[in-house]
């Protein structure tokens, strides 16, 4: 994704999963003041990615463009 900037996602609501159309991404936790460390998160070869600080499972589903996510609202626009 170089040249682009880079989405970044929250889980407010808690889910398990979240379906995101990107492959690198940020992962804040939830909202400040309940967020954590936002950290950069790369599947590589993969089509998943569990962040080790909130344990989301964050799936690749290539139907979702970049800002998108399934649920819906799990973009972070801080």
């Amino acid at each position: 994704m170089a040249g682009h900037q880079i989405p970044h996602f929250q889980n407010d609501a808690g889910y398990d999963v979240i379906e995101i159309g990107v492959t690198e991404f940020m992962c804040c936790g939830a909202n400040p003041p309940h967020d954590h460390p936002h950290v950069f998160l790369d599947m590589g070869d993969e089509r998943e990615k569990i962040c080790a600080y909130c344990s989301t499972l964050f799936k690749y589903s290539s139907d979702l463009k970049a800002t998108e996510t399934r649920p819906a609202g799990c973009l972070f626009e801080g």
